[in-house]
């Protein structure tokens, strides 16, 4: 066990607490450090309901919490146990004013074991980090989710205060594109995000443009994280034309995400026009990118990218002795970030404009319109009616 006067940590110690008798000393050690506690981790354990239930007595007496660490902490529980366990901790903490970060990551949820959650989400109105990375979701589990936070962004708006909603994670959860609609207006409606990372969740490019236009309405938004999902030109279209407005972007990671040579070059074309001066990390690895990109992106580093300090490009279709390359690498120097390149290890061979056009084909349909429909999105003066109009899929599987 592990405590001081603000944090008490079980963390990692493989305890099985399933009644409240279990969990009982744990317990006792927490309420000696008095209401001064900010942090409380569970991680790495395993509770049962009764000791949830137990613990849920104690944590509205933590007048100073600002973490709840709930990561980790169902192994080997049975699926109807959760949402009891999950209803207690989550409810226990609805009118906690001090609480700024709540993480139930690697808790495997599922989207029956959504609900629990959404009193918490649309009551608490103060806390500013939201963090549920791998649970499984789904689509069904992700719009719960993504309906609780367009609710509790409302519940701020009627109390006329804004959202204090900052960060939201919600990785490895395959929300697919039946949660990026309703996802996408959360988003827009909370507007003060900064934060925000989606990575491996089978988003497709109709997703991605639905989900840039609502992030498009957080100017503040300095990471955003959506790697290995599918961009394709559409996908690639609609964050590059968002680019200009996240003017305080620090972190851009779409590696993984399929931007396609024409994507690619879309991209590195936004940036080149110097919007996005305080970008520090750009990772953009295996994103069938070609020569021509990399010639733009060594323009924009060398004109506009100064503090530019974790460049990842492998595994894209450009040699690895290219000229690009080299371009690149003297943009970097030239600011004094010679070793932000990572190691180009994997590159593949470009096959030509014939295999771009074969992948243009087989695409071709639905990015047309996913292009039509991104395009009215980004119109800036109808952003905001754009997503007002977007059909919302609730019940998605």
């Amino acid at each position: 066990m592990v405590s001081s006067t603000t944090s008490f940590s079980i963390k990692g110690l493989g305890l099985k607490l399933d009644t409240a008798e279990h969990i009982q000393p744990h317990l006792d050690a927490l309420k000696a450090l008095g209401e001064g506690v900010e942090e409380i981790h569970l991680g790495g354990n395993t509770l049962g309901v009764e000791a949830c239930k137990a613990l849920a007595d104690v944590l509205p007496t933590l007048t100073s919490l600002k973490v709840a660490d709930f990561a980790d902490i169902f192994t080997g529980r049975l699926i109807s146990e959760i949402p009891d366990a999950l209803t207690a901790l989550c409810n226990s903490l609805a009118n906690t004013t001090s609480l700024e970060t709540i993480d139930l990551s690697d808790n495997a949820f599922g989207g029956r074991c959504a609900e629990p959650i959404v009193p918490f989400l649309t009551t608490n109105l103060s806390f500013s980090h939201f963090i549920l990375n791998n649970n499984g979701l789904g689509p069904t589990g992700g719009n719960i989710i993504a309906e609780a936070l367009f609710q509790s962004a409302l519940a701020s708006k009627a109390k006329g205060q804004p959202s204090s909603l900052r960060t939201i994670v919600c990785g490895r959860n395959r929300l697919e594109n039946g949660t990026s609609d309703l996802l996408a207006k959360a988003f827009a409606e909370h507007g003060l995000l900064t934060v925000v990372r989606l990575p491996q969740n089978g988003i497709r490019m109709e997703g991605i443009a639905a989900l840039a236009a609502g992030l498009a309405l957080n100017p503040n938004l300095h990471t955003l994280d959506l790697q290995d999902n599918t961009f394709t030109l559409p996908g690639s279209l609609a964050v590059s034309r968002a680019l200009p407005v996240w003017k305080s972007l620090k972190e851009l990671n779409i590696s993984d995400c399929f931007l396609t040579r024409k994507g690619g070059i879309t991209l590195a074309t936004a940036l080149e026009t110097g919007s996005n001066p305080l970008l520090e990390i750009l990772r953009v690895q295996y994103g069938e990118m070609d020569k021509r990109t990399f010639e733009i992106l060594a323009k924009a580093i060398k004109l506009h990218l100064p503090k530019l300090t974790t460049l990842e490009l492998n595994g894209n279709l450009v040699d690895a002795e290219d000229a690009s390359v080299e371009q690149i690498r003297a943009a970097l120097e030239g600011h004094g970030n010679e070793d932000a390149l990572d190691d180009l290890d994997d590159m593949e061979e470009d096959e030509g404009e014939e295999e771009e056009e074969e992948e243009d084909e087989e695409v071709s349909s639905e990015a047309e319109d996913a292009t039509k429909e991104e395009e009215k999105v980004f119109s800036v003066d109808d952003m905001a009616d754009a997503l007002s109009k977007m059909s919302v899929v609730k019940d998605s599987a």
